[in-house]
């Protein structure tokens, strides 16, 4: 086995945590993958995997050398597509991440239609509400949500949205509409913790930033759950505006303190920048920008 299929066989088995189920993956047997793994650790003369019973799991030397080797292996696959020409078709695993809920109603659809006319691609998401490293994570493509840092990643701008508070008709017919940020002193509050990134909640009056925060009796670690309870009625809470589009659109929910918002927040697509982009990278990002465009809910 070269040096290059016992990096594939090490970064399987480090992303599907056994032998066997890497084994699956990669149409081998479980003892083939283990004279693999063991004879990576002679040549490069360090544990990197710690096996048990039940699992198996990264050393520290397998952490770091797991981040290298997807690196390694991700020039090598840009380097093969490259000489095949920039006109290939695209073919090869995508890997995709997105925040979860914009991952499971934008993202996951558009991915689909996406394999559909590439049938040569397949793919892999990693829908997290956290910022993820690209290259640590051997990530191919991600949608951010909010400012972007300075970095090297290559981002294209699709849409925005709003950072919204809301509530269920129900309970502000019984507890009263908000009518500034100061009136939110006197509600129940639900406290997204997903979402927050500070425990303040930004607003802003006239053109300045206003901030408030909130007393909440209620914090949850889900927007799924956060937006469960404000349905039922429970308070009020604070989301971004495509998290709860299907409750506005159906009018389960109802967004106050719209004149307060602060400023949108820009969604990007962005993908490792380099001299050499791949062509399945480079006619997903086309594609899903197109789509993502056309899209209301966040334009």
């Amino acid at each position: 086995m070269d040096r290059f299929q016992s990096l594939q066989v090490f970064v399987k088995v480090a992303e599907r945590g056994g032998f066997a189920a890497a084994a699956r993956v990669l149409g081998m047997s479980p003892p083939a993958v283990t004279r693999a793994i063991a004879a990576l650790e002679d040549r490069i003369g360090t544990r990197l995997l710690i096996r048990t019973t039940r699992s198996v799991r990264l050393t520290d030397s397998g952490e770091r050398f797991l981040a290298d080797s997807r690196r390694i292996l991700m020039d090598l696959e840009e380097a093969e597509e490259s000489a095949v020409g920039a006109h290939a078709a695209p073919r090869g695993d995508l890997r995709v991440t997105a925040p979860v809920l914009f991952g499971r109603d934008f993202v996951a659809p558009i991915l689909g239609d996406f394999l559909e006319q590439y049938p040569l691609v397949s793919a892999q998401t990693l829908f997290v509400d956290r910022i993820v490293n690209l290259m640590d994570e051997g990530l191919d493509v991600a949608i951010r949500i909010g400012d972007l840092p300075d970095s090297s990643l290559s981002a294209v701008r699709v849409g925005a949205v709003r950072r919204v508070t809301f509530a269920a008709p129900g309970y502000l017919s019984r507890h009263g509409t908000p009518r500034h940020p100061k009136d939110l002193a006197g509600h129940r509050l639900i406290l997204a913790l997903a979402a927050e990134g500070s425990p303040e909640w930004r607003f802003q009056e006239q053109g300045k930033p206003l901030t408030v925060k909130p007393d909440a009796r209620l914090s949850m670690n889900t927007n799924d759950a956060v937006i469960a309870m404000a349905t039922r009625g429970w308070g009020l809470s604070r989301l971004l505006s495509y998290q709860i589009a299907p409750g506005l659109a159906a009018a389960r929910l109802k967004i106050v303190l719209g004149d307060f918002e602060p400023p949108p927040l820009p969604i990007h697509v962005v993908h490792r920048e380099g001299r050499r982009v791949s062509a399945k990278v480079r006619s997903f990002v086309d594609f899903m920008a197109g789509r993502l465009r056309a899209d209301p809910a966040i334009n």
